[in-house]
């Protein structure tokens, strides 16, 4: 099978988070069994067909995914496989796409998310501004321990900040073990650029890393706390969030770090980077 990006959890030294990207030729084919893991089918670049069987049922559910030309471009549909079943993958001209998945426990029914579905928020103000899709977190679509979403951060910008964590499981905040996969967009001339990824730890945890990351490059963060994920001048940052955890309840809670969590309250009053939304369902801001 054409995977260019394969995250499990034993790889990662976890229990729950994964995600394969699969790249496929104009006409290619891929089947993906997705085991005890949940799994969407994401579109990054180009269009395909998504045939879901699961065991027991009469025939496959074929869902036709749009998808679109890359993701700084448009918001995306997507497909929704349960643990136990196999998706074929089919693209007629080609193109590349994300499987995030989580082990999990129920078996939900295949599904389709429109794009237009997709709740698109701008978080931060100035500087620290950002869009988010937020595709599959729990206020926007049912699975059963995934959480994903998108973030586009402007060239200059930071996101994921201040630096937040969930490792521990308190009335604020949950266990979450979490995947960032990266694109930056190409600069002038088509010129490859870069961003940068912080995670650092707790004095009885510790972790400690700061990475440049280009297209196609993975962080994962087991614990600690983590950002600001840097978008360099010139270049427009995407990264992909892939999270699941032991807990009862699927929930996104986080805390910020204490020194740096009066960040936000800069926030209220002042406008977003103008440079957003930077997409929609529709395509690029500029064309809706």
């Amino acid at each position: 099978m054409p995977v260019t990006t394969e995250i499990t959890p034993e790889g990662a030294g976890w229990t729950y988070s994964g995600l394969r990207v699969v790249t496929l030729a104009p006409g290619e084919q891929a089947a993906v069994e997705t085991g005890d893991a949940e799994t969407l089918v994401l579109p990054l670049s180009g269009a395909c067909e998504a045939a879901i069987e699961v065991p027991a049922d009469e025939a496959a559910v074929t869902f036709r995914l749009d998808g679109r030309p890359d993701v700084f471009s448009r918001v995306t549909d997507f497909a929704y496989a349960p643990r136990d079943a196999t998706v074929v993958l089919s693209s007629r001209d080609g193109g590349r796409f994300a499987l995030p998945s989580a082990r999990c426990e129920r078996r939900l029914p295949p599904r389709y998310g429109p794009a237009e579905r997709v709740p698109v928020e701008l978080r931060g103000a100035g500087t620290m501004s950002r869009q988010v899709n937020n595709f599959c977190t729990p206020e926007a679509f049912e699975a059963d321990r995934l959480i994903a979403c998108e973030v586009l951060t402007p060239g200059g910008n930071w996101s994921s900040y201040p630096p937040h964590k969930h490792d521990e499981e308190t009335p604020t905040e949950a266990v979450l073990e979490e995947i960032y996969y990266f694109e930056v967009a190409a600069g002038r001339e088509g010129r490859e650029g870069m961003g940068y990824q912080r995670v650092y730890g707790t004095a009885e945890r510790p972790i400690d890393v700061l990475e440049e990351v280009r297209t196609g490059d993975t962080v994962v963060i087991p614990h600690g706390w983590h950002g600001p994920s840097i978008a360099a001048p010139g270049y427009d940052l995407y990264y992909l969030n892939v999270m699941a955890g032991p807990g009862a309840e699927r929930a996104w809670l986080i805390c910020d770090d204490p020194a740096h969590a009066w960040i936000r309250d800069t926030w209220p009053g002042r406008p977003a980077d103008p440079r957003l939304p930077m997409c929609s369902a529709a395509g690029p801001e500029g064309e809706r």
